[in-house]
């Protein structure tokens, strides 16, 4: 996901979405999925990777990679998704732990995708 992202061959949402269609289906494989550290792209992408990998691995019972603690720790100021100001009260309800310790500022729901 991140290699394509940062070579510029596919933007990061639709990636992320790739990648998350996939872990969803790959039930055997969901802890190889989030433990390869991946390469930097920019403060808030790294930042999300991170917390999508913790996320990930807190829900379905994995392991945490270690990676994930010290990748993307570049925030320094809140990211809310949307980027509508009357939103941000929610996002900073809903947005799970993982995303909130580093920053980023998103809705309960997102990093669920349609059920195939």
């Amino acid at each position: 996901m991140v290699r394509r992202v940062g070579t510029g061959e596919q933007k990061f949402d639709p990636s992320l979405r790739e990648f998350l269609d996939s872990f969803y289906v790959n039930i055997n494989s969901r802890q190889q999925a989030i433990d390869q550290r991946p390469a930097s792209i920019d403060a808030v992408h790294d930042a999300y990777v991170a917390a999508v990998a913790e996320h990930l691995a807190r829900v379905y019972g994995l392991a945490i990679p270690e990676w994930s603690e010290t990748h993307g720790n570049g925030l320094r100021e809140p990211f809310f998704a949307g980027g509508l100001q009357s939103f941000k009260g929610v996002l900073v309800a809903e947005s799970p732990t993982a995303f909130r310790r580093r920053l980023l500022f998103v809705s309960k729901d997102a990093l669920s995708r349609p059920r195939m």
